[in-house]
């Protein structure tokens, strides 16, 4: 039996960035449980995913487009410092939590300080990135 579309499938998998850092690992954790087809991964892993039977093990490199997409300028803004509330500290590399007009919650992190104006980046800290993934199907139902 072979991984197709709407299988709940459990697979053993560890992320890598193109220099070999390990980004994500199911090692030492449950194996990752989904339903092929339902988009609750980037599409690229799906696709590699369909097709494997148990116990079939394969590595795949995800080009960007098909993981986080690439990184869109529109989402680097700055802000003006003193909009911080005070216990968040104005340094770069500190993530946040923005919110749009609709109330969502959206990540971001402080890429930029000046004395009067924070740059802050609401892409995925994956786009703009290559993904390669060793994969192994543990089950299929």
């Amino acid at each position: 039996m072979s991984v197709s579309n709407g299988d709940t499938v459990k697979v053993e998998y560890t992320g890598k960035l193109s220099d070999g850092s390990v980004f994500d690992s199911s090692e030492g954790d449950e194996p990752l449980e989904f339903t092929l087809g339902e988009g609750q991964l980037i599409p690229g892993f799906e696709d590699a995913v369909e097709g494997m039977e148990v116990a079939e093990e394969k590595t795949v490199t995800i080009e960007a487009d098909d993981a986080y997409g690439q990184k869109n300028d529109d989402f680097i803004q700055e802000f003006p410092k003193d909009s911080l509330p005070d216990e968040i500290p104005a340094e770069k590399g500190q993530q946040l939590q923005l919110q749009n007009q609709d109330g969502q919650a959206i990540p971001g992190m402080i890429t930029q300080v000046t004395d009067d104006k924070i740059t802050v980046d609401m892409n995925h800290p994956l786009a703009g990135k290559d993904l390669t993934f060793d994969i192994k199907v543990v089950d299929i139902q």
